[in-house]
C-alpha cells in the first residue's frame, strides 16, 4: 500500500512528519507508546462510539455486530493507515440510507461484498492521487446530501420510537405514520422520550457540577439511563440481540444485476470518500484552533483515502458496515486533547474488547433507546448553520434540490441532481478563470482572473501549494464572485501559511481587500457625490466623514498582470486654502447628513434584508460589549461584528459603577441587568484602549480634590483602579511580550481588571456566573498598533495576550 502514497514518502515517514514528538529517532526500534492525552481521548471516543455503532446498525437493518465490526476496523485500520491522524472512522450516519437500501435490495452478504469493492475503488483512487479533486464537490451538495439523509433517518426511526417497524422509503414511512400513531407502544415511546430528553438537556446542565458531569458523553448517559429505567420499571420491550460470533455472516459473492451493483459501488465510494476527505479538512481546522496548539499539520488526503479504502475492504470482508470519517467522534477526539493517531487506534481496541466481554450488558439496551439516539443524530444533520451559509453564498437552490432528491429518490439520484443544478448555476455565472503562479524578487504571486467557484478549487489549491512555507505571497483576485468552496480554501490556506511564518496579501481591483464574504469582493465603484472620490478604497465604510487618510488604488499597470498598488491620498484631506475648512469637514449638520446619504445610497440596499429580519425577530445578541466612548474605538470593526451581534454600552473610561453607588446615573447598571436577565447574553467583555483620555485625567487628579463637574463626579468610579495601580501589594496586569509603555497604559490595563471585579458585584451578573450561563472577558485595544489583547490568568498573574490572525479567541 505504501506504493500508493505520494512520491518519496512512506507511511512511517508521514507519521513522523505529522507527530515528531511521538516518533522514535532513526536507528531505534519502534515501540507503541500511548500518551496520557491519547488514552483519555480514546476512552471518551469509545464511550460515544459504542451506542452510536449499535444504533446505526439498527437503522440500516444490518446485524448489530456489523456496527461494532466497522467501529473496530475504523479505529484500528483507518486509524493506523489514514492520513488524518486525529480523524476517527467508523460506521457513519451519512451511510445509513445507502446501506439500508443495499440490504433491502441485495441482502446482507452482497452488501458486504459491495463494501469490499468500494474499498478497492478507494484504494485505486488513492493510487491515482486524485483525493484533492473531491474538494471540487460543492459543500452545498455535501450538506444537502447529509440533510436529506438526516431527514430519511429521522422519519424511519420515528416508527421504532413509536413501537413499530420502519418502511423502505420516506414516502412510505410518511403514509404509514398515522396508522403507527394509532397503535403506538407507550413503553417504547416513554423510553424514547427519556433518551431524547437526556440528549437535549445533558449538555446544558448549569453550574460547576454540570461542568463536571458534561464530561460524560450525552449519548452514553442517555442510552444507559433509558436502559436502567426500563429494567427498573420492568418494561417489556425489544432489546439488542447479539447472536454468537460463530454465526456472524461474512461477505459473500456479489449477487444481482451488474448495473445495479456498479451503481451501488459508485454510490458507496462517493459517499465514503467525500465525507471522509471533507471531515479530514475539518479536523485540521479544529486541531489548529485548540489553545496552545503547535503549527497546524495538513492531512495527507491521498493517504487518508488509502486508509479508508483499506478499512472498507477489511470491514466488508469481516461482515461490517461501510466505514467513513465520523464528525461526532472526530470532534470529541480533538476536544479531548488527542495528540496522535494512537487515540484512534486504542479506541478501536476498546471496541473489540467491548464486543467480546460486554455482550450481556449490551443485550439489555432497548431498541427504542437506540432508535431515539439515531433519530437525534439524523435531525442534527439538518444544520441551520449550513443552511444560512449556503443562502449567504447564493447556493440554497443546490442545497434544496440535493436534499429533496435524496429524500424522494435516493442518495445517488439526489447527488446527481445536485451536481447538475450546481453545474448549471456555475455556468450561469462562470466566465473563464485563469490561475497562475510566479515568483518575482522572492515574492510569490498567485493571479486569479475570472470567477472563483468550486470548479476552480483544485487548480487554486495546486497553485497555492506551489508557494513554499514561510515566504511572502500575494494573491491577486481579478473577479467579482467567489463561492463558498473557493472562499474556504483560500481562507484556510491563508491561516495556515501565516501560522508557519509567511505573509499573505490579498489584492483585488480594490487593493488590499481581505478575504471576506463574496459581497465584499465587489469591484463596482460607488461615487461620493460631493467629494468626487470613488468607493475603491480601504476605508470605504467611513470615507464620507474622512477624519482619516484613505488609501486608494493607483491606475492599473499596462500589462494588467501585476496586483494593484496603493498610495496615500493625504491631499484629499488638506484644505486648498488655509482659511477654508478641510474638505469633508463641513460645518454644522451637513457632515452628518452627507454620511447618512452615503449610507442610504451604498449600504442600505445591501443590509435592508438582514435588518428587516432583525426587525421581525427582535434582537438576540450573545455578547455585552462595554467600552470607552473614544471615537477611535470602532466596536464593529475590531470585533468583525454586524447588526444584532453586540449589545454595546459606551461611556467615558469604560467604567462600571458598583451597585449602590450614588451617582444619580443608573444607565450602566440598567444596561447590565437588561443584557443578562432579558437578552440572556452569554458573555460580557470590558474593553479598554490605549491613550484613554479618562485614564490620563484620572492619573493627574488628586484624590482629595472635590468633584464639582459631571465629568469629575463620573471619574470617581475610576478611583479604585487608581488605588489598585498605586498599591505595591497588588499584582499589576501586564502585556504579553512587552512592558506597558507608561503609567497611562498601565492604568488602562488595571482599569479593565478593576471594572471586571465591579461587574461581579452586580446581582444579575453574580447570579448568572453562579449558574454557569455567563462568562466575563477583559480586552485591551492598542489603537496605534491596531492590535487587540485578551486578558488571561496565568499562575495568578493577569496577562493580556496578543490576539493573532489564526486565534479563535473567547
Amino acid at each position: 500500500m505504501s506504493a500508493c502514497l505520494p512520491a518519496g514518502a512512506t507511511a512511517s515517514a508521514h507519521t513522523e512528519r505529522a507527530h515528531p514528538p511521538h516518533s522514535p529517532p532513526p536507528g531505534r526500534s519502534r515501540r507503541f507508546r500511548v500518551a496520557g492525552a491519547d488514552l483519555s481521548a480514546a476512552v471518551a471516543v469509545f464511550l460515544i462510539a459504542l451506542p452510536l455503532s449499535l444504533g446505526i446498525a439498527l437503522a440500516t437493518g444490518a446485524p448489530l455486530q456489523a456496527g461494532l465490526v466497522a467501529a473496530a476496523v475504523g479505529g484500528l485500520v483507518a486509524g493506523r493507515l489514514g492520513g488524518s491522524p486525529l480523524q476517527v472512522s467508523g460506521p457513519a450516519a451519512g451511510l445509513t440510507v445507502v446501506t439500508a437500501d443495499l440490504i433491502h435490495q441485495y441482502g446482507w452478504r452482497t452488501t458486504c461484498a459491495v463494501t469490499v469493492l468500494a474499498g478497492l475503488a478507494q484504494l485505486g483512487l488513492a493510487c491515482l492521487r486524485v483525493a484533492r479533486a473531491a474538494l471540487a464537490v460543492s459543500p452545498a451538495i455535501v450538506h444537502g446530501m447529509l440533510a436529506g439523509i438526516g431527514v430519511t433517518i429521522a422519519v424511519a426511526q420515528a416508527h421504532i420510537v413509536l413501537g413499530g417497524e420502519p418502511q423502505s422509503s420516506v414516502p412510505d414511512n410518511l403514509r404509514a405514520l398515522p396508522s403507527q400513531l394509532a397503535r403506538l407502544d407507550p413503553a417504547a415511546l416513554a423510553v424514547s422520550v427519556l433518551t431524547l430528553a437526556v440528549l437535549l438537556l445533558w449538555p446544558r446542565m448549569p453550574g460547576r457540577a454540570g461542568h463536571l458531569l458534561r464530561r460524560m458523553p450525552a449519548a452514553l448517559v442517555a442510552v444507559a439511563g433509558a436502559t436502567a429505567v426500563a429494567a427498573a420499571a420492568g418494561l417489556v420491550l425489544p432489546v439488542v440481540d447479539l447472536p454468537s460470533w460463530h454465526s456472524h455472516a461474512l461477505a459473500g459473492l456479489p449477487d444481482g444485476p451488474v448495473l445495479g451493483l456498479v451503481a451501488a459501488v459508485l454510490t458507496t465510494t462517493l459517499v465514503c470518500s467525500v465525507q471522509s476527505l471533507l471531515g479530514a479538512t475539518a479536523v485540521d481546522r479544529l486541531a489548529a484552533a485548540r489553545p496552545g496548539a503547535p503549527s497546524p499539520v495538513r492531512s495527507d488526503l491521498d493517504r487518508e483515502l488509502l486508509g479508508q479504502g483499506a478499512a472498507n475492504v477489511v470491514s466488508g470482508t469481516l461482515g461490517g458496515l461501510p466505514v467513513a470519517g465520523v464528525a461526532v467522534r472526530s470532534t470529541a477526539n480533538v476536544h479531548a486533547g488527542a495528540v496522535s493517531r494512537n487515540s484512534t487506534i486504542v479506541h478501536g481496541a476498546l471496541v473489540v474488547a467491548a464486543a467480546l466481554v460486554l455482550v450481556p450488558l449490551l443485550e439489555l439496551i432497548p431498541l427504542a433507546a437506540l432508535a431515539a439516539l439515531v433519530m437525534a443524530v439524523g435531525l442534527r444533520m439538518v444544520s441551520l448553520h449550513h443552511i444560512r451559509t449556503v443562502t449567504r453564498h447564493r447556493e440554497v437552490l443546490v442545497y434544496a434540490v440535493t436534499a429533496l432528491g435524496v429524500i424522494s429518490l435516493g442518495v445517488l439520484e439526489g447527488v446527481a441532481l445536485g451536481i447538475a443544478v450546481a453545474v448549471g448555476v456555475a455556468l450561469h455565472r462562470l466566465t473563464r478563470t485563469r490561475i497562475t503562479h510566479e515568483e518575482v524578487s522572492g515574492v510569490h504571486h498567485v493571479h486569479v482572473r475570472g470567477q472563483l467557484t468550486f470548479l476552480a478549487v483544485p487548480r487554486l489549491s495546486r497553485a497555492l501549494h506551489l508557494v513554499p512555507q514561510g515566504t511572502d505571497a500575494v494573491v491577486s483576485l481579478n473577479g467579482s464572485f467567489m463561492d463558498h468552496a473557493a472562499y474556504e480554501t483560500l481562507q484556510d490556506w491563508q491561516s495556515t501559511h501565516t501560522a508557519r511564518g509567511g505573509t499573505v496579501e490579498i489584492t483585488g481591483r480594490r487593493s488590499g481587500v481581505r478575504i471576506a464574504e463574496p459581497g465584499a469582493l465587489s469591484t463596482e465603484p460607488a461615487h461620493d457625490g460631493e467629494s468626487g472620490t470613488t468607493g475603491d478604497c480601504r476605508c470605504r465604510p467611513w470615507t464620507a466623514w474622512r477624519n482619516h487618510q484613505c488609501e486608494r488604488p493607483s491606475p492599473a499597470p499596462d500589462t494588467g498582470d501585476r496586483p494593484d498598488t496603493t498610495h496615500t491620498r493625504a491631499d484629499a484631506h488638506r484644505p486648498a486654502d488655509p482659511g477654508a475648512p478641510a474638505r469633508g469637514h463641513t460645518p454644522g449638520g451637513r457632515q452628518l447628513v452627507r454620511g447618512l446619504s452615503t449610507f442610504q445610497r451604498r449600504t442600505a440596499p445591501l443590509v435592508r434584508g438582514e435588518l428587516a429580519r432583525l426587525a421581525r425577530e427582535g434582537q438576540q445578541p450573545s455578547q455585552l460589549f462595554l467600552t470607552c466612548a473614544d471615537s477611535r474605538v470602532v466596536t464593529s470593526m475590531i470585533t468583525s461584528s454586524g447588526p444584532g451581534d453586540l449589545f454595546v454600552v459606551r461611556n467615558v473610561g469604560n467604567l462600571v459603577p458598583p451597585p449602590g453607588a450614588e451617582s444619580g446615573d443608573d444607565s450602566v447598571a440598567a444596561a447590565i441587568e437588561y443584557a443578562v436577565d432579558v437578552l440572556a447574553v452569554r458573555s460580557i467583555t470590558v474593553c479598554g484602549h490605549s491613550g484613554c483620555g479618562a485614564m490620563q485625567a484620572l492619573l493627574g487628579s488628586r484624590p482629595d480634590s472635590p468633584a464639582v463637574t459631571p465629568l469629575g463626579r463620573w471619574l470617581r468610579y475610576g478611583g479604585p483602579s487608581l488605588q489598585r495601580l498605586r498599591d505595591p501589594g497588588a499584582p499589576a496586569p501586564r502585556l504579553a511580550g512587552r512592558a506597558p509603555a507608561d503609567d497611562v497604559e498601565q492604568l488602562c490595563l488595571t482599569n479593565v481588571v478593576q471594572q471586571l471585579e465591579h461587574l461581579r458585584t452586580h446581582e444579575a451578573v453574580a447570579r448568572a456566573l453562579e449558574e454557569g450561563r455567563l462568562e466575563l472577558h477583559g480586552l485591551y485595544f492598542h489603537v496605534g498598533e491596531a492590535q487587540a489583547y485578551l486578558l488571561a490568568e496565568q499562575e495568578e498573574e493577569r496577562v493580556f495576550d496578543r490576539v493573532r490572525e489564526v486565534d479563535l479567541a473567547v
